[in-house]
């Protein structure tokens, strides 16, 4: 297998693990608040932010260096055309994914206090999820965004 294959063979990977894992953390986090329980939101909680270390934290760092690489070998110029808002959809998505890593420690934190004291699920624990839901879609839909440019790169 040739270095460029095996960089795109990678960078394809990379995005199906961002995407894969963005949407079973937003399903399961989502699933987990319904059934308002503490104990449960905690436990899905831990996973996440588990599951947000080891696969989303390893798939952005890879997806640079592999576009790069990739757009180097192809002879694309990284800050034109669609390679250009590829990149500006994936600062995007990560000044929304740090703020959602953060988000996911406190849900996490605050149903374990839940759980701790009995009480139940405090008001500021609401909020956090509302803004953790808000932030996940333009998250998410970047990410849809940027499969699109890498598969149809469009010219622009």
């Amino acid at each position: 297998m040739d270095l460029y294959t095996l960089l795109k063979v990678a960078h394809v990977i990379g995005a199906a693990v961002l995407l894969g894992t963005g949407a079973g953390i937003a399903f399961f986090m989502l699933m987990a608040q319904r059934a308002r329980d503490p104990a449960l939101i905690a436990h899905t909680a831990g996973i996440v932010l588990l599951a947000d270390t080891l696969f989303t934290a390893s798939a952005v760092i890879l997806q640079p260096v592999t576009g790069a690489a990739l757009a180097h070998l192809s002879g694309y110029p990284l800050w034109s055309g669609w390679i250009a808002w590829s990149l500006a959809l994936y600062v995007l998505t990560g000044l929304c994914w740090l703020p959602v890593v953060w988000i996911q420690l406190r849900l996490r934190d605050l149903a374990r206090e839940a759980v701790a004291t009995g009480a139940p699920l405090p008001a500021r624990y609401f909020r956090l999820f509302r803004v953790w839901f808000v932030l996940g879609l333009p998250a998410f839909a970047a990410v849809i965004g940027i499969v699109w440019l890498m598969v149809a790169k469009p010219e622009i």
